[in-house]
Formats: C-alpha cells, structure tokens, sequence
C-alpha cells in the first residue's frame, strides 16, 4: 500500500474497486480479495464494498445471471461447469442456483446438440473414436455423462455412422463415473 493509500485506505478502497470494474462486472468476492491484496483494512473494504452494493455497482445475482447466458450461448457449458466458475468468483450457493435456474435443461440439450453437430462436420475417424471425442469435448463443458452419450449417438446416427459402443469401457479413466 502506498502512503498515500495508508492515509485514505478509503479513497484507495474507491479507486482500485473503479477500476477494476471499468473493465468487466465482477463479485463482491473478487473486489474483497483485490483490496485485501492491495492491503486494505477490511474495515475499510467493508464499507465501500457495502456502498457499492447499495448504489448497484456491486450486484452478484445480476452479475451470475448475465454470466450464465454469456458463457452457455458464447462457449457452450452446460449448468455443472458455470455453477464451478461462478463458485469460484465467489458467488453464493443460492445465487448460482437461481442464476442457473434460468437455464432449462431443453435450452442445455439444444447447446449440447449444436455443439456437437458443428465439431462432427470437422471431426474424422471411426465412429467410437469419434463418439469419445465429441463425448470428451461435452464432458469438458460440463454436460452430464447420459445427456453426452445420448445427443452424440443421435448425431452420429443422423450422418450415418453406426456406433457400437460400451458405456463402460469409456469410463475408465476417461469421463470419470458414467
């Protein structure tokens, strides 16, 4: 901490929280752990994090909201994957929950659906090794191992690849528990 902050860990408090959130939207935690790094009392990150809630500058629930639709119509991941970033950022359990309550799980089938169709158009190889990777690829994103299994053995019908698969042969080592 500079002098200067050490006399207004207040107006330090102000400026680092400012700044950081000119560049994106972040949690509550995320600010509380920048001003503790800068070494600001928490006293003072307190108060000023206190009033950016009550002003709206802080606003985990909308920030969680706008995160899910962002990451699951941008990138793809299923509600397992964005409640693990949103945990991370330090939103509460509640707060995930209503966020990801949005998301339905025919809008995460859909994504599931979409993803795969457009990595098959690229994807070459026998179709079981094709069937692990685009199966690897939803895992990744967080999709549940039976809804992943399902939509690419659907698509991998609907081109015309038969697939003759064992659940379990796959789980070995691969998804985890199937």
């Amino acid at each position: 901490m500079t002098e200067e902050e050490a006399r207004d860990p207040l107006a330090a408090a102000r400026n680092i929280c400012l700044r950081l959130l000119t560049d994106r939207p972040r949690t509550r935690a995320e600010l509380a752990t920048a001003l503790a790094k800068r070494g600001i009392p928490a006293e003072a990150a307190d108060a000023v994090l206190d009033r950016y809630d009550e002003v709206g500058l802080i606003d985990d629930a909308a920030f969680a909201r706008a995160w899910v639709s962002s990451r699951h119509h941008g990138r793809g991941l299923a509600r397992r994957a964005l409640g693990q970033e949103l945990r991370r950022k330090g939103v509460d359990t509640d707060t995930i929950g209503e966020a990801l309550g949005e998301l339905d799980s025919d809008t995460e089938e859909e994504t599931a659906r979409a993803l795969v169709e457009r990595k098959l158009r690229s994807t070459r190889g026998e179709p079981e090794a094709v069937l692990r990777k685009l199966v690897g690829m939803l895992a990744r994103k967080g999709y549940a191992p039976g809804l992943s299994f399902r939509v690419v053995k659907e698509a991998l019908e609907r081109a015309g690849e038969e697939a003759e698969f064992d659940p379990e042969a796959l789980s070995d080592g691969y998804l985890g528990e199937v």
